[in-house]
């Protein structure tokens, strides 16, 4: 079984200014917002102006984010992010045939930082390795394999023999990733302060970035990535509602 990759942490942890602005950002289509909104925003979450606005500056000066004319929106570093994130809320899938997608990795001689940044790329596909240098998930999600990959890896389709179940079951924690799924809905409904509810969603999207999105037949019994995706969902509709209110009275 692969280790799982990072997932929902239930540990709570301090908002900073940094995080609560790159929260509320991430959230937001288009991820641009003007500075008075912004400080107005993260003030909600009891963090003072004067510190946002060093915030602001210093995550400008890293890269975080681009200053406009108005504000300040995402970096092109960090619009990747946000892609990523909008998929694991969102993922793009059809319906499966009992095919899986496979991916055997070709080239040899590469570093330990190569090959590190290898496994990231390929976890982050939402493949899990089966044995050293072979990865493989069922074929039912819509998306390219990323350019380049060809280079170091081939793309084959296949049926393996063993029931789909009993592979899943060895590529992913499932009972895992439910458990600790169920246990950050829990919080969520429990959240009160804004604060707390930023951080509990915050876990959220961690969590739903290591969802396999397995087909519907591979998965648990009452498996709960719906119902995350649509309590993430919610809160995000709620964001933007109170983004445009602030603007409006603005």
């Amino acid at each position: 079984m692969n280790d799982p990759a990072p997932q929902g942490d239930l540990t709570p942890r301090p908002l900073s200014a940094r995080s609560v602005v790159l929260s509320l950002l991430l959230g937001t289509h288009p991820p641009e917002l003007p500075v008075r909104e912004l400080v107005r925003l993260v003030e909600g979450f009891g963090i003072g102006g004067s510190t946002v606005r060093a915030a602001l500056s210093r995550m400008a000066a890293a890269g975080d984010l681009r200053r406009t004319d108005t504000g300040y929106r995402l970096s092109e570093r960090l619009l990747e992010r946000q892609r990523r994130q909008d998929e694991a809320v969102h993922p793009r899938t059809r319906a499966w045939k009992g095919d899986w997608e496979t991916v055997v990795v070709t080239a040899t001689g590469r570093e330990p930082a190569e090959r590190a940044d290898l496994r990231a790329r390929l976890t982050a596909l939402r493949l899990a390795e089966l044995r050293e240098g072979v990865w493989l998930r069922p074929a039912n999600l819509c998306r390219p394999l990323p350019a380049g990959l060809d280079r170091v890896a081939e793309r084959l389709d296949s049926r393996p023999g063993r029931p789909g179940r009993e592979l899943a079951s060895r590529l992913w924690p499932l009972d895992d990733w439910s458990a600790t799924a169920w246990a950050l809905l829990a919080r969520v409904d429990r959240a009160g302060r804004p604060a707390d509810r930023l951080a509990a969603f915050a876990a959220v999207v961690r969590h739903l970035l290591a969802d396999p999105v397995l087909p519907p037949e591979l998965l648990p019994a009452r498996w709960p990535g719906g119902a995350l995706r649509d309590a993430y969902t919610d809160y995000q509709r709620e964001q933007a509602l109170q983004v445009r209110a602030r603007s409006t009275r603005t």
